[in-house]
């Protein structure tokens, strides 16, 4: 019999190649989704689709029964309907985690960040990590991995150089090796029979942050325009934002200012490069 797996966060950038790769490797697929319709462009790999919102936990009954191993990858990229950090990454996957102990699911995979004892302080990763604690003290075999940023995040960087201009804080030195979806996903399953830990994931490429605007602007075919903003700056600006607004408007700008002024690089894994992706967004093909 297949192992069967419950996919939450379906719908998101990993999510959707999770189940791609899930699906290739023979597993059978139970996806998690508000609605139909945003599951569309994986839905046919899907074995069972359940419809809930995991913020509500009525909604979630019967959720994992007859599930083997849940892969979460939920979480707020981009704030709606009112939901804060602590609502999803927090107490949505929590809301998961308690159906898994109840069907007694034999492994709960949960995807984190990078640095996070570096970052903790910042609100999206306080709620990501207190459910690593409680995912960590919990009676299920565990396992949570913490990419160092998607490729679907320096996608930014392609927009603003399509504008004609790329903007970056400090030098644009700190390097890094961001990794697309597929080989993520790749790792993840690959990992799947690993013993309850935590496993660091990168790119197969480390690149500044000033070769990666280079890059955006080389497949455009466009002249380079890199502005640079001091640190000081970004950082009175980040703190007048806290002031005067809530952490639905300052929460993403926070966590991406903090992780661009540090050195974020994981353990290489995959092959696509940052020049293949930036040529796929330019000829309209990228996921």
């Amino acid at each position: 019999m297949r192992e069967r797996v419950l996919v939450a966060g379906s719908t998101g950038y990993l999510g959707r190649f999770m189940i791609k790769e899930l699906k290739e490797r023979g597993y059978w697929i139970k996806a998690l989704c508000r609605n139909k319709e945003k599951i569309q462009l994986v839905g046919h790999y899907v074995d069972e689709l359940f419809i809930a919102k995991a913020t509500n936990p009525d909604t979630l009954n019967g959720l994992c029964r007859g599930i083997d191993c849940v892969f979460s990858s939920l979480g707020i990229t981009k704030q709606k309907e009112g939901f804060t950090y602590m609502d999803v990454d927090y107490q949505a996957n929590r809301n998961i985690l308690d159906q898994a102990l109840a069907e007694r699911v034999s492994k709960f995979i949960y995807v984190s960040v990078l640095n996070a004892d570096k970052i903790k302080h910042l609100q999206i990763v306080k709620a990501k990590e207190r459910f690593c604690e409680e995912l960590r003290g919990s009676d299920v075999e565990y396992l949570i991995i913490r990419p160092n940023g998607f490729f679907s995040d320096i996608g930014q960087v392609f927009k603003m150089a399509q504008r004609g201009t790329v903007y970056l804080l400090g030098s644009g030195e700190y390097p890094g090796n961001p990794i697309h979806g597929q080989d993520l996903a790749q790792a993840c399953v690959d990992h799947l029979d690993l013993a309850s830990g935590e496993v660091d994931i990168g790119g197969p490429e480390i690149l500044s942050q000033n070769e990666i605007a280079a890059q955006a602007f080389e497949v455009l075919g466009k002249k380079e325009k890199i502005l640079h903003f001091p640190l000081l700056a970004a950082k009175l600006f980040l703190k007048v934002i806290r002031s005067v607004t809530s952490v639905k408007t300052y929460g993403p700008l926070e966590f991406f200012l903090t992780v661009l002024t540090m050195d974020m690089i994981a353990p290489r894994y995959g092959t696509h490069t940052i020049r293949q992706y930036f040529t796929e967004l330019r000829n309209g093909k990228a996921m």
